[in-house]
């Protein structure tokens, strides 16, 4: 909530008072664990004062817009400009001062995850960090743009808009009005952003959670970048959710649903990794201290850990299952506990280390449908994948039916617990494990995944190489006395003239002009030759042009090269043509 116009005066002891500031101010009301903080800011947007307001903050109303707070080093005397938010302050410090809950975040978030949450995505580097992914930026982007008639003229709410890039885009899609609620600090930095685009009469940033701000009139469409890791975490999909309250009964939701994908994986590399990192606590002596008594307390420490990073899809041993979300219908209750039955049908036999996560989110506006992927076999997001460890694997063979479920329970820390549990039908082969989301391994090293091992079912050299042959074949032209082999060019024999002289074109060694006919491309470079070449009986020295095809890629064949492979757009024959005189 922000209050502009505001005077703000010092009372002395004596019931005296000066002004504090010579000029108006305005107030901006922001998130605080125990009540609300209190910002004061010039209107140039410097930060002049700070101050949080609880149950013991000593404050009172002075006549109908006065409003006076006792801190520790002085006592401020506020007078607002307007009567309607004067009221609307007195009734938010009331609740303050009551002790009551402000909303449902506060009762179902801890106070230190609600600051370190809000301080992390008040940094404009983490903002950064998310626009920077340009498969999210850009499929949001279409998403908007391809379903103009849901935007134009629409009333629309960005729910946690962060640098308002969401608001943005329903902007430029149209949008009549744009509510754009963000909680953190980073709400001043998306006002800014709005008024130096002029869009300040458009786009209205408001400051605050969605479980406590109030909206002036009904919304046609939400908009809203809520998934976390494995969908669920950070738990921002209940106040994307909560933010139906102001939706239109026919209103729009983007996104509209999610799914969440689960599949067994096979991988000895992640495991042993993992597993190895307890090694370290299996010490008798560090330092003279024995360690071994915890080394299966750190074991189970990180086998909780979730492995977000990527991996390719063939470690996969079933198709996944889905768990379907409809965010138009579903209730913020449904994710407080969240059960996923699992049924498998193996499709190879191998060990299982644990189950695989990823999320897609589709957009299902008027016009199209637009997918948002974080599979493994789509471009990589910020989001990676999610995978999960069990502390016991065990072999899984084809054709059998692997059962269980995926249970996420939702915490105070903002994420789940998450408790994979996985057997075999028929069998008593089963392995549990609960792992906790709020604390992942992020193993993302930047490199492309390693296919797993054990694919090849010819020799891999032998298959480069034929590769190659087969390339070389395709694209190999002998310039010889014009003569084209293996069918792959045809050549445009000219006859050439030498001091005087016309050779027939059929003698010519190099003066071509060729042209690829198998690839259906032609490209030539004309190279200045100088070289002697022998016709008959006599010889002459002459500078002839000549033109070489070269392929897509460079060099064509070592038949074009002669000597040492050289830079396109440099070639330079050497002297000796003795070898090309037939």
């Amino acid at each position: 909530m922000e209050i502009a116009g505001v005077k703000v005066s010092i009372l002395n002891d004596d019931g005296s008072s000066y002004t504090k500031y010579n000029h108006e101010v305005k107030l901006i009301l922001g998130y605080d664990p125990h009540g609300l903080s209190v910002t004061v800011k010039s209107s140039s947007n410097e930060e002049l004062l700070e101050f949080p307001v609880d149950t013991s903050t000593e404050m009172c109303r002075i006549g109908k817009r006065g409003h006076c707070f006792k801190l520790d080093y002085e006592t401020l005397l506020f007078t607002l400009n307007d009567e309607f938010d004067s009221r609307k302050f007195t009734s938010l410090l009331a609740k303050v001062k009551s002790g009551k809950d402000l909303s449902v975040f506060t009762e179902r978030t801890d106070d230190s995850s609600a600051i370190q949450y809000f301080q992390f995505y008040g940094y404009l580097s983490q903002q950064q960090n998310m626009m920077q992914d340009y498969i999210r930026t850009a499929t949001y982007q279409r998403a908007v743009l391809a379903n103009l008639p849901d935007f134009k003229d629409k009333i629309v709410l960005d729910v946690g808009a962060g640098s308002g890039i969401l608001s943005f885009f329903a902007a430029q899609a149209g949008a009549k009005k744009v509510y754009a609620v963000e909680a953190s600090s980073m709400a001043q930095h998306a006002d800014t952003l709005v008024k130096a685009n002029g869009l300040g009469e458009k786009v209205r940033v408001i400051a605050g959670k969605i479980e406590e701000i109030d909206i002036p009139e009904p919304i046609d469409l939400i908009i809203s970048e809520p998934m976390g890791y494995m969908l669920f975490n950070e738990r921002m999909l209940e106040t994307f959710l909560h933010a139906k309250k102001w939706l239109k009964s026919d209103g729009k939701m983007f996104p509209t649903r999610g799914d969440l994908h689960v599949a067994p994986f096979t991988d000895e590399s992640l495991y042993m990794e993992q597993f190895n990192k307890a090694n370290f606590w299996y010490q008798q002596n560090f330092h003279g201290v024995d360690l071994s008594s915890l080394r299966h307390a750190a074991l189970k420490e990180y086998f909780r850990q979730p492995i977000v990073d990527t991996f390719d899809i063939r470690i996969c041993l079933a198709k996944s299952v889905r768990h379907v979300v409809d965010f138009l219908t579903a209730p913020e209750s449904d994710l407080h506990r969240i059960e996923i039955p699992l049924e498998f049908h193996m499709l190879q036999t191998a060990m299982v280390h644990g189950l695989a996560f990823w999320f897609d989110v589709a957009f299902l506006g008027s016009v199209t449908t637009v997918w948002l992927s974080t599979a493994p076999t789509e471009p990589l997001t910020h989001w990676y994948q999610v995978r999960c460890l069990l502390e016991q694997p065990f072999l899984a063979r084809q054709g059998q039916l692997l059962v269980g479920k995926v249970l996420l329970v939702a915490n105070k820390r903002q994420s789940y617990d998450v408790t994979i549990d996985v057997r075999i039908e028929g069998t008593n082969i089963s392995s549990v494990n609960t792992l906790d989301l709020k604390n992942p391994y992020f193993r993302y090293t930047g490199q492309a995944p390693s296919a797993p091992p054990g694919q090849s079912t010819t020799s891999p050299a032998e298959a480069y190489w034929s590769q190659l042959d087969a390339q070389g074949a395709r694209q190999a032209v002998n310039m010889v006395n014009g003569i084209a082999v293996n069918g792959v060019g045809d050549v445009q024999m000219e006859a050439l003239t030498v001091n005087g002289s016309s050779t027939p074109s059929g003698t010519a060694l190099l003066g071509l002009d060729v042209q690829s006919g198998g690839s259906g491309r032609q490209a030539s470079r004309n190279v200045q030759l100088v070289s002697p070449l022998i016709y008959g009986a006599g010889s002459s020295t002459a500078q002839i042009p000549q033109q070489l095809v070269l392929g897509s890629s460079y060099p064509v064949s070592s038949n074009l090269m002669i000597g040492d492979y050289v830079t396109p757009g440099n070639v330079i024959l050497p002297q000796g043509m003795d070898a090309y005189r037939s």
